[in-house]
């Protein structure tokens, strides 16, 4: 019997709970229970419905309705989902906080988003309230257990919409490159990104006879909270959350979680490979990772000890999986950062900075749409409050994603830089993301980040930080001479500065406005040293 499409994440949910009610939906492992301080173990279809239902009868008593936001600072906790479950039943959107904003920022974030009601942690609470008071919205701030209070005076946010094209999330981008942005995201988008990850295929194939996924990823983040999360719902499978990644236990509870996938980003692979060899890392069930970020020359090592593929692959918050680009065929180039092949329901064109198509195989911006039908079907609805930025994005009818690409003849697609990752040196334009691979590959160096200085002759410089054990000025110079054996002349640092941490996203991706920000008040500190006078070009 052939079910009727789901209009609604609710309902896509709902259909799934009716369909295998006695299959685990939710899993809590013991340690991120200790942590948290709440019940290990598994929560099936069945007992999760009854618990959303109950959620959403409370939330009606209590006059909440569609068109409603509501903020949630519950970090990966069962309860975040039964409760956006619940809210989305009555067309009420959700605003994932990231617990790592403070005063200001949590400030601003409401002040953005106006949300009828806040739900947070008891730890979290008295901040929240003092944020709450800076705005002039008389928003409640309560616990996840608490009675449900009467929605805050500012009431409906959201325009009404059929089900489909409702907005579901609020979701801020992460700030890397500059002051967050509310994405307005509909249900479509969520549904779409389900079904995207249930038939990707390929190294990545799903079941629907009760796939296993873990993540410790952040559910404020559409990697989380669209992909995995929306994945399981859709094949029947169950989720195994998290509350952060952890190195040393990581493969314990992949390995005694029974996980068929797991999720990763940024560093987690180099951190992993850092660690001592673990029984458990072995004994696992799991098929395939999933992710993004992986250091190109740790890719095969990885595979080879872990005994798993890891797809890569490239999606935005903005882009959903209207546009979504993954590795997930046997003859994908590993250790290359190779995306993959775009599949027929995408275009994609690569423009350099005057908007001209460049030649194949020259690096360029990714601007992507679907293929047919809506250009944006299963992208995000808009920026809220941002309508300049909105068309911005979309100019000429493309979505610009900031993203430098190259493509090759045979359509794979190779990640460059973040746009705005591109240092301008001389009239040479050097990624910072290759820069920092090169750095990582010397035996000195444990932890890179790369950014630019104004320089007044050359436009900008290229500025390193750099974690190692031996900070000296002889370990800059023998760096920055094997940097010149190993790149072009131009693309190594002109400034190296030793420091014991990088700043990081709860996502773990450097943070790209914080590093620039450093790197323009270190300049000049005696710390900072220049090698710049190193950079010469060599004859041939």
């Amino acid at each position: 019997m052939t079910l009727p499409e789901p209009k609604s994440v609710f309902a896509a949910f709902e259909q799934t709970a009716k369909q295998w009610p006695e299959r685990d939906f939710l899993e809590v492992m013991p340690e991120t229970a200790r942590i948290y301080e709440i019940e290990p173990g598994a929560i099936s279809y069945e007992a999760a419905l009854k618990r959303v239902l109950q959620y959403h009868k409370a939330f009606d008593r209590a006059g909440y309705q569609r068109g409603m936001r509501v903020a949630m600072l519950l970090q990966n906790r069962p309860i975040y989902f039964l409760i956006w479950l619940a809210l989305n039943r009555l067309g009420i959107s959700v605003v994932p906080i990231n617990p790592d904003l403070r005063i200001t920022e949590l400030t601003y974030l409401i002040s953005h988003s106006e949300p009828a009601l806040i739900i947070t942690i008891a730890s979290r609470q008295d901040e929240l309230k003092r944020a709450s008071k800076s705005v002039p919205l008389s928003v409640k701030v309560i616990g996840p257990n608490d009675p449900i209070e009467p929605p805050s005076s500012c009431g409906v946010v959201t325009k009404y919409k059929n089900e489909e094209t409702q907005e579901a999330a609020l979701l801020y981008t992460s700030g890397t490159t500059g002051k967050p942005k509310g994405c307005v995201l509909p249900n479509t988008y969520f549904l779409l990104a389900g079904d995207w990850y249930a038939n990707v295929g390929g190294l990545a194939s799903l079941s629907r006879k009760g796939e296993r996924m873990i993540t410790p990823l952040p559910m404020f983040h559409m990697n989380a909270m669209a992909y995995s999360f929306m994945a399981m719902v859709r094949i029947g499978g169950c989720l195994i959350a998290l509350d952060r990644f952890h190195p040393d236990t990581w493969w314990a509870d992949v390995s005694q979680s029974r996980a068929t996938s797991l999720h990763y980003l940024g560093v987690m692979p180099t951190l992993l490979m850092s660690i001592k060899p673990c029984l458990e890392e072995k004994l696992h069930s799991v098929r395939f990772g999933f992710g993004a970020g992986i250091d190109p020359k740790l890719h095969r090592a990885f595979e080879k000890r872990f005994g798993i593929p890891l797809v890569e692959a490239w999606a935005m918050t903005e882009t959903g999986a209207g546009a979504v680009i993954a590795a997930s065929t046997t003859d994908r180039l590993i250790g290359q950062s190779c995306l993959g092949q775009p599949g027929q329901d995408i275009e994609c064109k690569i423009i350099d900075e005057y908007g001209n198509d460049v030649p194949e195989n020259m690096p360029g911006e990714l601007l992507v749409r679907r293929s047919s039908g809506n250009p944006r079907y299963g992208f995000f609805s808009h920026y809220y409050k941002d309508p300049e930025a909105t068309e911005e994005a979309w100019k000429d009818g493309w979505f610009h994603t900031g993203d430098m690409v190259r493509q090759e003849e045979n359509r794979n697609v190779f990640f460059v830089d973040r746009k705005k990752n591109i240092i301008r040196r001389s009239g040479e334009n050097i990624a910072a993301l290759e820069v920092e691979s090169v750095l990582l590959r010397h035996p000195a160096v444990s932890s890179v980040g790369v950014t630019s200085v104004p320089d007044p002759i050359r436009g900008e410089e290229v500025f390193a930080f750099i974690i190692t054990e031996l900070p000296s000025k002889d370990t800059a110079i023998e760096v920055m001479e094997w940097c010149l054996v190993e790149m072009a002349y131009y693309k190594a640092p002109g400034f190296v500065c030793f420091v014991n941490e990088l700043p990081l996203t709860a996502t773990q991706k450097i943070e790209r406005t914080e590093l620039k920000k450093n790197a323009v008040i270190l300049l000049d500190e005696p710390n900072t040293i220049t090698t710049a006078h190193l950079k010469k070009r060599q004859t041939i």
